[in-house]
């Protein structure tokens, strides 16, 4: 195993998150391409791939017991602002038999998307160079995530028309976001927060949170 693989697989198993070689080595060789386009087109301010590991590929993976939750085999799934491919990406490589889009309105980003999915031989990966609030795919989704929305009323708002009836949001956070929910609320009383978990992201200082979120009529159903 390379040096990466080796950090990835202990950062894996310190947050309970079964690896296999396969996933390992594909997550590994995007961090590889990632350091190699981040050269010349400035994808991410990390530049270092030992940090790529921790505050890209393992953030993005601290999300994957609720995504499972969420999103049966089968479905579809959203990666709104997905920049690079996050998490979008990492975790279409964990979870091969889900559907995933990938949405960003810049090129150059989601260049090195196709890039990367072409070069891993990712077959369930959709890579969408678009504007959010512009896009209008011919089937909803069951869930929309993002880890790079601001707000979440802007998330939210900018989204509604993405989003199955019976879906739900999930939002990644720093800091539980008391204040956003509560601006989310003022403005949009019908979509209500139904989990927010705390996340622990191996080698990362700071809080990270996960907030799922859904309409009220899902909610009550």
């Amino acid at each position: 195993m390379s040096n990466l693989e080796v950090m990835l697989q202990s950062g894996a198993d310190e947050m309970g998150i079964a690896l296999s070689p396969k996933q390992n080595r594909l997550l590994c060789e995007y961090v590889n391409l990632l350091v190699k386009w981040n050269k010349v087109y400035n994808l991410t301010a990390v530049r270092n791939p030992e940090d790529m590991i921790s505050r890209h590929i393992l953030d993005s993976l601290s999300i994957l017991p609720f995504v499972e939750k969420c999103v049966a085999p089968g479905e579809h799934f959203l990666d709104v602002g997905s920049g690079p491919g996050l998490p979008g990406i990492p975790l279409a490589i964990m979870l091969p038999d889900r559907c995933v889009s990938t949405l960003d309105c810049v090129g150059k980003k989601t260049r090195f998307q196709v890039q990367a999915c072409t070069a891993l031989g990712l077959e369930n990966v959709t890579v969408l160079n678009k504007r959010v609030e512009k896009w209008h795919p011919d089937a909803l989704y069951d869930v929309v995530m993002s880890r790079a929305f601001s707000s979440m009323k802007d998330m939210m708002t900018i989204t509604d028309h993405l989003l199955k009836a019976d879906g739900r949001w999930l939002a990644m956070k720093g800091i539980r976001p008391d204040e956003e929910l509560a601006e989310l609320n003022a403005v949009r009383p019908d979509i209500t927060m139904i989990e927010s978990h705390s996340l622990d992201v191996a080698g990362c200082e700071g809080q990270r949170h996960l907030v799922i979120l859904e309409r009220m009529e899902t909610a009550r159903a």
